[in-house]
């Protein structure tokens, strides 16, 4: 009787899982990807928000008027060309001169650390920058996240389940083998699929917004170069959230013609 209850949860758990997968499938613009999204636009904007008041509360936020200039103007361009209905659009420059990143949380909020400035050298590379991270929003690239560790978490609840019964190392050593294997399998490879789709959306928003996006091969040709030079370019790439830095460029130079065609087209930029 135990047996019969315990598997009737589970087929119902497996069945109201079919139908949440069914029901919760989206598309990325122009990429054409279908995606799962547990997350509501409205959900996820609120939760971006609220995360990036946090970090200018705790993170130092840049005084160089130049620079946040260069940020406020280059960002204004590449929002203008992103489709984000209902986008808050918010760019700061955090004071971290150390630390060549950036990043976009849910919403429209983007985040500059000023150490990535000296590699993107001018608008053009700053906008391969922001037309990167902007992609991940327009994607929803938060949200799939969030969907997909939703769902890796009720897997695990159903192995949990299904593992009663058997001896606690035994259940331990199941739950492990989950964990590492959804990451391997999962989370870590879809993490650099969202990356590489992200600089894909990003070289078409900087060349509809005027910018040159033969400026975002050099750019990414000087990162891989800091990387190599700072010791941070030996990734392993099954273990790592991004792409291989020569995969993202020979990526980049396969989409060139095609974001050429977008730069000559009359736009916002011209």
């Amino acid at each position: 009787m135990i047996l019969r209850s315990r598997l009737g949860y589970l087929f119902i758990g497996v069945a109201a899982a079919g139908v949440l997968l069914l029901s919760s499938c989206a598309t990325v613009p122009e990429t054409g990807r279908s995606q799962l999204l547990l997350v509501s636009p409205a959900q996820e904007a609120q939760m971006g928000a609220q995360e990036f008041e946090k970090l200018k509360k705790t993170v130092p936020i840049s005084n160089d008027p130049a620079a946040n200039a260069e940020l406020q103007r280059v960002g204004r361009r590449i929002a203008a060309v992103a489709p984000l209905p209902n986008a808050r659009w918010e760019f700061v420059l955090f004071d971290k001169p150390g630390v060549p990143n950036a990043f976009c949380l849910p919403g429209g909020k983007v985040g500059i650390y000023s150490g990535i400035l000296p590699i993107a050298r001018d608008d053009a590379g700053l906008a391969t920058v922001i037309g990167h991270e902007v992609a991940h929003a327009v994607a929803r690239h938060g949200a799939e996240r969030m969907s997909e560790s939703m769902l890796i978490q009720l897997g695990g609840q159903l192995l949990e389940q299904a593992a009663l019964g058997r001896s606690p190392a035994s259940q331990a050593a199941m739950q492990q083998a989950y964990g590492i294997g959804s990451s391997l399998t999962v989370a870590l490879p879809h993490s650099r699929q969202q990356e590489l789709e992200a600089d894909h959306l990003g070289l078409l928003y900087m060349a509809r917004a005027g910018y040159d996006p033969r400026e975002a091969l050099a750019f990414w040709i000087r990162f891989s170069d800091y990387e190599k030079k700072s010791g941070g370019g030996k990734q392993i790439e099954f273990l790592s959230t991004h792409p291989l830095d020569d995969q993202r460029i020979r990526q980049i130079e396969g989409l060139l013609p095609q974001a050429e065609m977008e730069y000559r087209k009359p736009g916002p930029g011209s």
